[in-house]
């Protein structure tokens, strides 16, 4: 009989309260290129998801990691992927960027970062995470 993972995920409106309030949360942005282009999370790094098991290494296991998509079906995929890849801090962002900006939160460009090593060890940096 087959086991199912149960995926964590968080709605906008507790994940923004949760980064202003200043919780330490790992965003990833398993969106292609293009996507991203049109706008990210403030503060979110990018994986694309199809680089995401050639990569799964580099992630952190001590934090939090939330992974958001267009919508929210990639992210919760990708998240059953990674529990079944042992891990357990892992969350996806439920309706994704689109849920995140129809409750008018904040939308930036991104920054010039590529598919680079991720800066796990560079120290946290913070955006004004707040409503616009």
């Amino acid at each position: 009989m087959k086991t199912y993972n149960v995926v964590n995920e968080i709605e906008p409106e507790s994940l923004h309260r949760r980064l202003v309030g200043g919780d330490v949360i790992l965003l990833l942005d398993i969106r292609t290129p293009a996507e991203m282009a049109q706008g990210v999370i403030p503060d979110s790094l990018p994986l694309s998801m199809h680089l995401l098991p050639l990569r799964l290494n580099e992630l952190p296991k001590d934090r939090e990691v939330v992974l958001y998509c267009r919508s929210g079906a990639r992210s919760y995929q990708a998240c059953d992927y990674m529990m079944q890849q042992g891990w357990t801090n892992i969350t996806h962002l439920q309706g994704g960027i689109v849920a995140w900006a129809s409750h008018g939160f904040k939308i930036s460009l991104p920054s010039r970062r590529g598919e680079e090593p991720l800066p796990w060890n560079q120290p946290y940096y913070s955006m004004d995470l707040t409503k616009e």
